[in-house]
C-alpha cells in the first residue's frame, strides 16, 4: 500500500469513527498518532534500503536522538514557511530507545517565491545536550542547538569545520540529503502526547523515564525501526521492559549532568560525530 493510499484509508476510518460513536472503541481516541507513527516508521525502513546514498549508518549509530518528521510541508507565495507533524525517540541510560514523544516542526522564510513540496525529514541528534534541551518543550534549531546539514553515504563526511550538534535531511526524489533548517523551530505536541498517553500531563521526562507508556503496536513498531537504523537491532521499547540493572560498570555521572527532570542519553562520547570511524 503507497502512502497515499494510506492516508486515503486512514481519511475514511476517521470518518467512520466520527459518524459511528464508539466504533473504534478507545484505540480510535488516538488514530492520527498512529498514522503519523505508522508513516515515520515507513520513513526509516525506506531510508535504509539505500545505505550508500542516503544517512550513514556510522552516523546513526552515533544518535543521542532520532526524529523522523514524514511530508513536511514547505510552501511560498512571496513568504514561505515550513511544517509538520512528526515523533522523536531517544535513548536511555541503557541504551534503549524511549517510546514516541511527538513533535512538530515549523519554520518559516521570506523571499519572492511561490510553490508548495512536502519532503521526509529526518534529524539525528549526536550530543547530550541536544535531546536534553528538547525536556524545555521547544527550541529553535541554530539558536538553541547547532544544526548542519548532514552527510551523506557510507563515506561521506559532514562540511570543514562543522561540529553541530543535530544533523538534518529530507528526502526529494526518494534519496535522503543534508538539508538547512536553521530557524526552525522543534516543539512538544502536547495534545498528540496528552491524546497518545491519556495523560493531560504528558511531558517529554514522563515519556523518556517511563512514567508514560503504551502498548500500541504503532509505538512499538516506530521504536524498532529507529532501533535497527541505530543499533542494527531491535530493541524493546524502554518504558515498557521491566527495568534492568544497573551495569557493574558503568561510567560515574558527569559533573555537570542535567536536572533530574532533563532527559538522559548515552551512546558513545565522540568528539567529532559527524566523521566517519576510522
Amino acid at each position: 500500500m503507497t502512502r497515499r493510499h494510506f492516508y486515503a484509508a486512514w481519511l475514511c476510518a476517521t470518518a467512520l469513527s466520527a459518524l459511528i460513536p464508539g466504533a473504534y472503541g478507545q484505540s480510535g481516541s488516538h488514530a492520527r498518532e498512529d498514522a503519523r507513527l505508522i508513516t515515520a516508521t515507513q520513513v526509516l525502513e525506506e531510508l535504509r534500503q539505500t545505505p550508500d546514498q542516503n544517512v550513514p549508518d556510522w552516523l546513526m549509530q552515533r544518535a543521542y536522538g532520532v526524529a523522523v518528521i514524514p511530508e513536511v510541508i514547505k510552501g511560498a507565495f512571496m513568504f514561505g514557511g515550513r511544517y509538520g507533524n512528526g515523533a522523536l525517540s531517544v535513548r536511555d541510560a541503557s541504551g534503549r530507545f524511549s517510546n514516541p514523544i511527538f513533535i512538530t516542526l515549523a519554520g518559516g522564510s521570506v523571499g519572492w517565491q511561490i510553490g508548495a513540496t512536502s519532503t521526509d525529514v529526518v534529524l539525528v541528534f549526536v550530543t547530550p545536550r541536544s535531546v536534553e534541551n528538547f525536556a524545555r518543550g521547544k527550541f529553535t534549531l541554530g539558536a538553541d542547538a547547532s544544526v548542519a546539514a548532514g552527510p551523506v553515504g557510507r563515506t561521506g563526511e559532514a562540511a570543514a569545520g562543522v561540529n553541530a550538534e543535530i544533523y538534518s535531511y529530507s528526502r526529494t526524489r526518494g534519496l535522503f540529503a543534508g538539508v538547512a533548517l536553521d530557524g526552525t523551530v522543534l516543539a512538544f505536541d502536547r495534545t498528540a502526547n496528552q491524546l497518545f498517553y491519556n495523560d493531560e500531563d504528558a511531558t517529554t521526562a514522563g515519556i523518556t523515564s517511563g512514567k508514560d507508556t503504551t502498548s500500541a503496536e504503532s509505538a512499538r513498531r516506530f521504536v524498532a525501526a529507529v532501533g535497527v537504523s541505530a543499533n542494527g537491532a531491535s530493541p524493546e521499547p524502554a518504558s515498557t521492559a521491566a527495568p534492568a540493572a544497573a551495569p557493574a560498570a558503568a561510567p560515574a555521572p558527569a559533573s555537570n549532568a542535567p536536572a533530574t527532570n532533563a532527559v538522559r542519553t548515552f551512546p558513545m562520547e565522540d568528539n567529532k560525530p559527524a566523521s566517519p570511524p576510522q
